[in-house]
């Protein structure tokens, strides 16, 4: 299986420099270009299937690139972001919101950590392998959920896992 992923169009709360983990906010002009940006480049890349997070950020980014490429797109409830508990809408250089970013197993007050995020992400990749081996798959989701896939397929340290960022619309590719 080919597997791209990518992350939502830019949003208010990413302009705002807000943690935005189960707050469902719309994408901004500016993201939904980026999407139909997005949509062009995927429309190069034989794309079988689009598996978006039902989020209202990423669904309508899934919507532009599956209009594009004539593929259908299928909401899964496991590509939604992390829930950040006490720390959603802060700002994302809170000290506190940082210092429980690098402790994986540590749930976020209120929310979740990263290995429950983790423990629903992989299981997603490994069914889709299992039921899609010989197609391309398109994953539309969000930040935290690209450091967890991006954690499947790579070995990483910890600074590493810390440190992941992708931007608004960009694209990677595994092979799975």
């Amino acid at each position: 299986m080919k597997l791209y992923v990518t992350r939502h169009g830019e949003t208010p709360w990413n302009v705002e420099n807000k943690i935005c983990g189960r707050t469902d906010v719309p994408l901004t002009t500016k993201g939904l270009a980026q999407a139909e940006s997005l949509a062009q480049r995927a429309g190069e890349l034989d794309i079988d299937l689009i598996v978006a997070s039902p989020m209202l950020r990423a669904m309508t980014t899934a919507q532009i690139v599956a209009r594009h490429c004539g593929v259908p797109v299928i909401a899964d409830e496991r590509l939604v972001e992390q829930d950040y508990g006490i720390f959603e809408g802060r700002d994302r250089s809170d000290p506190g919101f940082l210092a429980n970013k690098r402790h994986f197993a540590f749930r976020y007050p209120g929310g979740e950590s990263m290995m429950q995020m983790a423990l629903r992400v992989y299981g997603l990749l490994e069914e889709l392998h299992s039921r899609y081996a010989d197609k391309t798959l398109l994953l539309v989701c969000h930040g935290g959920v690209c450091r967890i896939i991006n954690s499947y397929f790579r070995d990483l340290t910890n600074e590493e896992f810390f440190r992941y960022y992708i931007d608004n619309c960009a694209m990677e590719c595994f092979h799975y």
